[in-house]
């Protein structure tokens, strides 16, 4: 079945108010659930979608929740989600990390007290498309063990970037750990074999079986590379802002243990404050580096996918027809 992303959007944002969320906390989400299916990221757009009604139901995410704002410094923003989706909790601080970006060149936000933030580049992609250069990095509950441990500790651990260009931003969008937690959720409901690279079995061995990966570990990317980025990000994100660190939080994975209280930050800075003409030399660069045969830029894809489906919507399974049309009490 075809649908348009209006529809996402719509269908979305009624399932979230269904489950217990405010139009103040369901809208921001329905937005970045859009934006995924845009972007051709289904396990982190309407796949994800379930997770959050369900946490919704439990009391993991708080759906009345209001962000606070203070500003503490000119250039430094700190926004409280109030246990709440991290979504609301960032767009509440996004004008305020903007405006101070463009006035003292560099400025920082950071969300505590929040829920997972889903496609992390969204965010990054919004900020580049305001003339910013932009860092972002949030913690997970702990799904990844230290590398040369077995015990998960850090979260996925994601990090992203984004730079403005004359066209569409460069967004480079990636994790510390080898693949995501949906990932193998997603395959042990399917009974599908994972590559052997992305998990270990609770014995600390690599398995590429989904079930045991849940019962031990997620793989750094790269190895030790990968457990040192997660170690960064980890700093970044719930230390800065006074967060829960990963081993703190509640799992994402399952309906218990209240609120995770996870920490997102952002780092924003205007390319005009050293140089000017910085669109300009960075694709004078970008192109360059494309003329290789082979070559493709990170994020190239989602634009092209955002493309394809602003004109032509995007095509559901008949299992996520039905899933939407329990969620929302509605027919899709």
């Amino acid at each position: 079945m075809q649908i348009p992303l209006d529809d996402v959007e719509r269908l979305s944002n009624t399932a979230l108010i269904q489950a217990g969320a405010t139009p103040l906390q369901a809208a921001p989400v329905a937005r970045s659930i859009r934006a995924a299916e845009a972007e051709g990221t289904r396990g982190i757009g309407l796949g994800y979608l379930p997770w959050y009604c369900r946490h919704l139901r439990v009391g993991k995410i708080v759906g009345d929740a209001i962000p606070t704002l203070s500003q503490p410094r000119p250039a430094a923003i700190l926004v409280d989600a109030a246990d709440g989706f991290s979504h609301p909790a960032y767009e509440a601080g996004e004008d305020a990390l903007i405006s101070a970006a463009k006035e003292q060149g560099v400025a920082i936000l950071g969300i505590q007290g929040a829920y997972a933030c889903g496609v992390l580049g969204y965010f990054t992609n919004r900020l580049a498309r305001a003339g910013l250069v932009a860092m972002a990095f949030t913690n997970a509950s702990s799904t990844m063990a230290p590398w040369g441990g077995k015990t998960p500790f850090f979260g996925t651990n994601p990090w992203a970037f984004g730079a403005p260009r004359d066209d569409d931003p460069l967004v480079i969008d990636s994790s510390s750990s080898a693949t995501a937690f949906v990932n193998l959720a997603n395959a042990a409901a399917s009974g599908t074999a994972i590559p052997p690279h992305w998990a270990l079995d609770a014995e600390g061995r690599p398995t590429t079986d989904p079930t045991l990966a849940l019962q031990g570990s997620i793989a750094p990317a790269g190895g030790h590379k990968g457990g040192a980025l997660a170690l960064m990000v980890e700093v970044l994100a719930a230390g800065l802002t006074g967060a829960n660190w990963s081993f703190q939080a509640s799992s994402l994975g399952d309906d218990l243990g209240g609120p995770p209280r996870l920490g997102q930050t952002f780092i924003a800075i205007d390319p005009a404050a050293l140089t000017p003409g910085f669109a300009d030399r960075l694709g004078v660069m970008l192109t360059a580096m494309t003329d290789q045969p082979g070559v493709r830029l990170p994020g190239d894809r989602r634009h092209e996918n955002r493309k394809t489906h602003m004109e032509n919507g995007v095509t559901l399974a008949l299992t996520e027809v039905k899933t939407l049309a329990t969620l929302t009490g509605q027919p899709v």
